[in-house]
């Protein structure tokens, strides 16, 4: 187990208030329209519904969740969405199933946002985060029906959009100092150990949630987080196009 505590800020140079304000406006759906999650009304409304983006139609009627022997183990009731069913792409990126899932999402978006931020600017990293956010709810909703999980089981949280603020750093920051539990150890490793152990934990996770394991029944997206790095990995060096790098150090002679 790996779980990153902080990272190196001595060669940002800016304020990162987009990341922030994506932190803020997290934590206020979460408490305020979520109801720290107990508002199911909210959720259910705008979360997003494979089944829903598959074919375009809102549904709104309780869903009966079945166990691997048939027998149901809970009961899902979803709402009407007002407006357009894809509109839940973008509205479930800013919501999460729990206290400790805001948690953590907020903790990796606040180490690894701000340098990203001020390596790419501040527009770019916005428009960066929700692109990635958007392929990544596509995976999660591609990969269900691929492989026969529950369509009607709804996704939601900032992982998905986060995973691609991951893959993007570690290609622009593959060296830099992360401050890390591992293990029960606390130590210091390069970026590409700290994320590269994450993303290889949602590969072997993956394996069973994708052919129809935790993920059938509810769980976490794996593919949300795979697909959402992969698009971070693809599209950070564009968006990265003309900013140019870290000051190289003098050299003495």
């Amino acid at each position: 187990m790996i779980f990153p505590l902080g990272d190196d800020n001595t060669g940002r140079a800016t304020a990162p208030f987009v990341n922030y304000l994506l932190i803020a406006i997290n934590i206020l759906v979460f408490v305020f329209l979520q109801g720290l999650g107990s508002n199911d009304r909210f959720t259910y409304a705008f979360s997003t519904v494979p089944e829903e983006i598959v074919t375009g139609r809102d549904i709104a009627r309780p869903v009966i969740i079945q166990g691997s022997a048939g027998a149901e183990v809970g009961r899902i009731d979803l709402q009407p969405t007002p407006g357009s069913v894809y509109l839940t792409l973008l509205t479930s990126m800013f919501m999460h199933g729990g206290i400790m899932h805001i948690f953590g999402n907020m903790l990796f978006l606040w180490i690894f946002g701000d340098n990203l931020e001020d390596r790419i600017g501040h527009l770019r990293y916005l428009i960066f985060y929700l692109v990635c956010g958007l392929i990544a709810s596509l995976m999660q909703v591609f990969s269900t029906i691929l492989f026969g999980a529950n369509p009607y089981i709804p996704s939601l949280g900032a992982s998905g959009a986060i995973s691609g603020v991951l893959g993007g750093y570690i290609l622009l920051f593959p060296r830099n100092k992360v401050r890390v539990l591992l293990l029960r150890v606390f130590t210091t490793v390069p970026a590409y150990v700290a994320i590269g152990l994450w993303f290889v934990l949602q590969l072997v996770e993956s394996f069973g949630a994708l052919g129809g394991g935790p993920q059938a029944g509810g769980g976490v997206a794996y593919a949300a987080h795979i697909g959402g790095f992969i698009a971070g990995l693809l599209l950070v060096k564009f968006f990265a196009l003309g900013r140019g790098g870290p000051a190289a150090n003098p050299v003495s002679y």
